[in-house]
């Protein structure tokens, strides 16, 4: 991501998540910020993903999906991979995306997190 703003937001969070805590309520409301800028991107997947993960973190009070994994999976697999990391790094791993949305694998993997919030 480009944005200067955006790009402070993502490094504030990340920073906050090496302290081993979930703070969900700043979390939702920045995930909420980056929304709204990241709408400039007319990137479907991005705008969608930041929806669903503030929407999974005021149901959940958590982040409770699992890092996806590194081959394909269907939707029998997508609770499982919620055991093989913790929230917190599924929480980093999924904010780090958003860093650099020209890496291919970047908007793999966050449509992958989409697919696991809808599932969830």
């Amino acid at each position: 991501m480009e944005n200067k703003q955006a790009l402070q937001i993502l490094e504030k969070q990340l920073k906050a998540l090496e302290q081993k805590k979930i703070a969900v309520s700043p979390l939702i409301a920045d995930l909420k910020k980056l929304r709204e800028i990241t709408l400039d991107l007319n990137n479907p997947v991005v705008t969608k993903s930041l929806r669903l993960a503030y929407e999974h973190l005021e149901t959940n009070n958590d982040f409770l999906i699992g890092i996806p994994a590194d081959e394909p999976i269907n939707e029998d697999q997508l609770n499982t991979t919620n055991n093989t990391s913790s929230s917190i790094e599924s929480l980093q791993y999924y904010l780090s995306l958003f860093t650099d949305l020209n890496k291919k694998n970047n908007i793999l993997d966050l449509k992958e997190y989409n697919n696991a919030f809808l599932v969830f």
